[in-house]
């Protein structure tokens, strides 16, 4: 027992050894990190460096008159439980229809938004594109990154990356602690990791999800704007849209390059304002925010040939679309983060959380199905 356990010992310090070793030779010391705290979590922002996107006047969202008479329905409201839900809330007609937090979060409560960030970031470009800091979607993305000027790279648009179309070469994998997906969550140079792709493909054929797209479009945005996606962020969402509370991005060091395709940290009642802002096309309280046309073409589907040669009806500029009921879209994160927008409904729907389905319905986690279902009960 004793030779065993000696064995045992030697081959778990070796294994540690190696593995320490080949972090620090390769450069990639963020695989501690990324062992040590193993899943991402909703509190992840408490981990990492922040930018703060600041706040101005702020517009409290009014209650409605039947504000929370109506409970959630019993199924609804187990499922919700079940995914270990932290948030839900309706806006109906501009107005609070309904919330509830669980787990002792509130309506000022941070919570990440994973990759719903992949939909500001959209709304960000197309703010720039109306303001002119970005001339044109089909520019090249070697105007902006110079890593992207010559090769197969000097034929990318800004307009494939919004589609989830770039043909680069990024494997977008979660549970391999090695993949460039993890570098990027828990690494410290967003910056290298995001432009080390290579192309594979040819700009613009193939749609396959990639959060190292979106890393991209924040490398266009900073260039562009002069800002940091933060200070952006602030400037054209945060302060016109009335946010009461100053949200936190998080950032691959102090200082540094905001996590553009996750890690944007708010709360239910701040985070509807910007499904708010698409229900109302763009616009808030009838200011344009992100030009129409980039509006109309954001909740469009892309149409490009996925990896299984079928025609992306699911897909717009980063957000996602309903594929048998395409007037309905929303922003989505992996651990059941969405803004769900029904304009037929005049309705936005909430939902932070834990957990998320793994069922599909309509290409959509079978919860995205089942609010969508109770937002159309609306009156």
């Amino acid at each position: 027992m004793k030779k065993f356990i000696r064995v045992f010992v030697y081959v778990f310090l070796t294994i540690i050894l190696v593995f320490t070793a080949y972090a620090f030779i390769s450069g990639r010391t963020y695989l501690f990190e990324a062992l040590w705290y193993n899943f991402a979590d909703i509190d992840d922002y408490k981990k990492f460096s922040n930018n703060t996107v600041t706040t101005g006047e702020p517009q409290p969202w009014p209650l409605s008159a039947n504000y929370n008479r109506n409970p959630l329905p019993g199924e609804l409201k187990k499922m919700l439980e079940d995914l270990e839900t932290v948030a839900v809330l309706a806006i109906k007609n501009d107005s609070i229809l309904y919330e509830f937090y669980w787990d002792g979060y509130g309506d000022s409560s941070l919570s990440g938004s994973f990759s719903m960030a992949k939909s500001i970031t959209s709304l960000l470009i197309g703010a720039a594109l109306r303001e002119g800091k970005i001339r044109s979607l089909d520019e090249p993305v070697g105007n902006y990154v110079p890593e992207f000027r010559t090769g197969d790279k000097a034929k990318l648009r800004i307009i494939d990356l919004l589609t989830m179309s770039s043909g680069s070469n990024w494997e977008e994998s979660y549970a391999n602690p090695f993949s460039v997906t993890t570098e990027l969550y828990y690494g410290h140079n967003a910056y290298k990791t995001a432009t080390g792709v290579s192309i594979i493909h040819q700009p613009g054929s193939v749609h396959s999800y990639k959060s190292g797209d979106t890393q991209l479009l924040a490398l266009v945005l900073k260039k562009a704007t002069g800002k940091s996606l933060s200070a952006y962020a602030a400037e054209k969402l945060w302060q016109p849209l009335g946010a009461e509370h100053a949200a936190l991005w998080s950032t691959d060091d102090v200082g540094g390059i905001e996590k553009a395709y996750c890690c944007f940290n708010s709360n239910a009642r701040d985070f509807a304002r910007l499904g708010q802002l698409m229900l109302d096309s763009g616009r808030w309280k009838g200011n344009e925010i992100i030009p129409m046309d980039y509006y109309l073409n954001s909740i469009k589907p892309c149409m490009i040939p996925d990896t299984e040669g079928k025609p992306c009806n699911y897909y717009g500029y980063q957000w996602w679309i309903m594929p048998s009921t395409p007037e309905i879209f929303y922003a989505r994160g992996i651990l059941g983060q969405y803004v769900i927008v029904i304009p037929s409904k005049k309705t936005v729907i909430v939902r932070l959380g834990k957990k998320r389905s793994e069922k599909r319905i309509d290409n959509a986690p079978a919860e995205v199905d089942a609010l969508i279902r109770w937002g159309m009960l609306f009156y």
